[in-house]
């Protein structure tokens, strides 16, 4: 069954009930006008951000956030240790923030579309962001990507879209040290945007790479350009990073989501380190 936005609503009504010291908000509204949720895990002045499903095939990733966000609620409820790390302490020094579902609108498309990447106005969301957007365009049409389609368009302007300027404009407001977008697949972390490396990026990289066991890798082609972590690397000077779960043909199958939950659990708990 494929985690969609129903499936995300009724996971935030839950959270809502049972740990209502969360802070959700809605940083936007799609091209379709869904909410697009964010949530706070954790008190401290220390900020960090994950998201997922930029990509509507790629909806897994979702679901993995937001298994996330229930076991550290719980957690923190029940003074328990997740991957050995003090949950109520981690709650205290940091602040998680979390858009588990950028794309909406796309999920609903590829329930019958088995290529669909884009949001509903077929632009890749991945591809959208002021980061040598026009470089990749050119790359992108060259490929046969020129217009709205499933895949690799990166629309007629930066953040032309609306879920992509509602999380550049939410990422503009706080303070993150450093994002992680969760993709699928290939079980890899890409760390690097084009020559900048910012101060501490190599050594969080190598964090998060023996945490997980995914490896160290850079992107080639069309996808060095106008992605999320590379905008937030090139206007921030701070690490960004690109993780690839799982291993197969997306859509991902539900039967690899608990063994991908426990190879990025450490990674995801790592931020409060």
């Amino acid at each position: 069954m494929i985690y969609d936005y129903n499936a995300l609503q009724k996971d935030i009504e839950k959270i809502t009930k049972r740990y209502p010291f969360i802070q959700i908000e809605t940083i936007g509204k799609s091209i379709n006008r869904r909410d697009i949720f964010a949530l706070r895990l954790g008190s401290g002045e220390k900020e960090v951000f994950y998201n997922g499903t930029h990509h509507a095939l790629e909806w897994i990733t979702s679901k993995l956030l937001m298994r996330f966000v229930f076991d550290y609620c719980k957690a923190y409820i029940k003074g328990r240790r997740i991957k050995g790390y003090n949950i109520r302490h981690l709650f205290d020094t940091v602040s998680i923030y979390i858009v588990p579902m950028v794309n909406p609108d796309g999920i609903e498309i590829a329930k019958y579309n088995d290529k669909w990447q884009a949001n509903a106005r077929g632009v890749d969301l991945n591809h959208n962001y002021d980061a040598a957007w026009k470089e990749g365009c050119a790359i992108a049409e060259a490929m046969g990507y020129g217009r709205p389609g499933a895949t690799k368009y990166s629309g007629k302007y930066p953040e032309s879209e609306p879920e992509t300027k509602a999380v550049a404009n939410f990422t503009r407001s706080k303070n993150f040290e450093y994002v992680i977008a969760f993709h699928s697949q290939g079980e890899v972390i890409y760390w690097k945007y084009g020559d900048t490396l910012p101060p501490n990026a190599e050594a969080l990289a190598l964090m998060l790479s023996s945490a997980s066991g995914y490896a160290l890798d850079e992107t080639e082609g069309v996808a060095s350009y106008s992605g999320y972590k590379d905008w937030f690397m090139d206007k921030f000077n701070r690490p960004g990073f690109t993780v690839e779960v799982g291993l197969g043909k997306n859509p991902l199958p539900l039967s690899q989501f608990d063994i991908i939950y426990n190879d990025i659990l450490e990674m995801l708990v790592l931020a409060g380190v």
